[in-house]
């Protein structure tokens, strides 16, 4: 038998997304929506529960939902209803949820994502295909308390509760069963991702607890069409997570199933240091949670000519920014993935290509260079001091042959940091690029001299080291010289041409 689960068994998995609505009051109360404040800091009356309080929706949620239906290509319901989902735990002030159930605000979407083909790995620039998964639904809901357990940060024993985060707006967003892998199922977090930054429905910052995943997981056999039993991991909070539990998942299941076992339908956990799940609570079905309609909400009706108003006011999506980059542009499939991956790293490319006159060139020191500098730094490119026209500014410096490539590269990390005017510091610093043939000439005649078979080789035809040659003639030149003036002149030198 094959050490392999994915041999034997095809891997069923549908997500649940948790993500906050950008707002700046919660769903049904005045509190503020904020983070990093000191705990029960953001709380009212209305998400305590307490007697005599009565919710009143927050209308800016109701144009994001639409936003969020639109985007996803998704049913928007003129007629949906708020339900109360009862359990009983610490951070659940009331003893209930506020959410929605049988009649969601959003159903019946899809989203398309590009996954490796088979056998062609994770490794970036695997070829990849577009598959479609069903959205089922996305639905409004009130967020829990947070328990704290850890003894340092509550500076005791025992379990905290803060109930800031009681009643901050969610959307539930259930995708249906159709992903087939852990790396599936990351693409589809990051597309879905991108899209609510895109249409600025949430932030989705996982570190503040913006966008949560539970992932649904069951193995069936190779062919068959019956799904298995399904397991529920809770609260994942970043990519490597997902990926991580559904794959410790797929090993769990499999293992039962060789033993002749039988799945039993739970919520899990993810232990990070061990890559373990592990059962904490049989599954609970929705009868358990005695859902009924709220006899203090009336349902929420939305006009057709408020979800028009909503859909003229869209952005470009991030996958027609994509197709529009390549066909505008001529750019590869790969580079425009990476610069649609936020609407303003987007914005940045387009205004310094504009600038620069060089789009392919602007693309690339963007994808390579600059993402570099701010994954480095752990930032977006709104957070840094360069501006578009000095990026423009430096890649023009570059193509006109004035400043080196290396040495653009070592004003870059001070411009992400300070900003300034790339010219201005080239001539300060004296970085220009040497021209002058004479200069050039006196380099490679000496390089020449001293790399007697690299130089038989290129007059044989073999271009090959000609890179070598050149790294030593501008090792000579201090980095300082003209690169295209140094290939043109070893090619005639050697080759007797010049």
């Amino acid at each position: 038998m094959s050490d392999n689960p994915l041999d034997r068994y095809e891997p069923v998995i549908g997500l649940e997304v948790h993500t906050h609505l950008k707002t700046e009051s919660k769903l049904f109360s005045p509190a503020p929506v904020r983070y990093g404040d000191a705990p029960n800091h953001d709380v009212h009356p209305i998400d305590l529960g307490m007697p005599g309080v009565l919710p009143v929706l927050n209308e800016k949620v109701i144009g994001l939902a639409i936003r969020l239906g639109l985007a996803t290509h998704s049913t928007v319901n003129t007629r949906s209803v708020f339900a109360r989902k009862n359990y009983f735990y610490p951070d659940l002030p009331k003893g209930y949820q506020i959410s929605q159930y049988e009649e969601p605000v959003v159903s019946d979407g899809w989203i398309e994502i590009e996954v490796p083909v088979k056998g062609s790995g994770k490794k970036r620039g695997a070829e990849t295909v577009t598959k479609r998964i069903g959205v089922t639904r996305a639905h409004l809901e009130e967020d829990a308390g947070k328990s704290i357990h850890d003894v340092a940060l509550s500076a005791s024993e025992g379990t905290h509760i803060d109930l800031n985060r009681a009643g901050v707006p969610l959307l539930e967003i259930v995708s249906e069963p159709d992903l087939r892998s852990s790396v599936e199922a990351s693409a589809y977090l990051r597309a879905l991702r991108s899209i609510l930054r895109y249409i600025e429905v949430s932030d989705a910052d996982m570190e503040k607890g913006q966008f949560r995943c539970d992932a649904n997981v069951s193995l069936r056999l190779r062919g068959s069409s019956e799904f298995g039993t399904r397991t529920e991991i809770k609260n994942l909070n970043s990519f490597a997570n997902v990926e991580g539990a559904i794959e410790a998942e797929i090993v769990r299941q499999s293992e039962i199933l060789d033993d002749g076992g039988e799945i039993q339908q739970a919520t899990m956990g993810f232990d990070v240091n061990r890559q373990r799940t592990r059962i904490l609570r049989l599954k609970e079905n929705a009868d358990d949670y005695r859902y009924f309609d709220d006899p203090d909400l009336i349902p929420l009706l939305i006009d057709e000519e408020l979800i028009e108003v909503v859909r003229a006011d869209l952005p470009e999506l991030p996958e027609q920014k994509r197709e529009r980059f390549e066909q505008e542009y001529g750019l590869p499939g790969e580079t425009t993935a990476i610069l649609v991956t936020s609407r303003r790293l987007a914005d940045f490319f387009e205004n310094c290509a504009r600038a620069c006159n060089a789009p392919k060139a602007a693309a690339n020191w963007i994808a390579r260079d600059l993402r570099q500098e701010l994954n480095e730094r752990n930032l977006a490119v709104d957070e840094t001091r360069l501006e578009p026209d000095a990026l423009a500014s430096l890649i023009r410096l570059v193509e006109e042959g004035r400043l080196t490539t290396k040495s653009a590269r070592e004003l870059l990390p001070e411009l992400v940091e300070a900003g300034g005017d790339p010219q201005a510091m080239m001539e300060e610093r004296g970085l220009e690029a040497v021209s002058d043939t004479g200069m050039i000439d006196e380099w490679v005649t000496t390089v020449i001299g001293g790399n007697a078979a690299a130089v038989e080789s290129v007059r044989g035809g073999d271009d090959k080291p000609l890179n070598f040659l050149m790294g030593q003639v501008m090792k000579a030149a201090g980095g300082k010289a003209n690169p295209g003036e140094v290939r043109k002149r070893l090619v005639e030198m050697i080759r007797g041409d010049g």
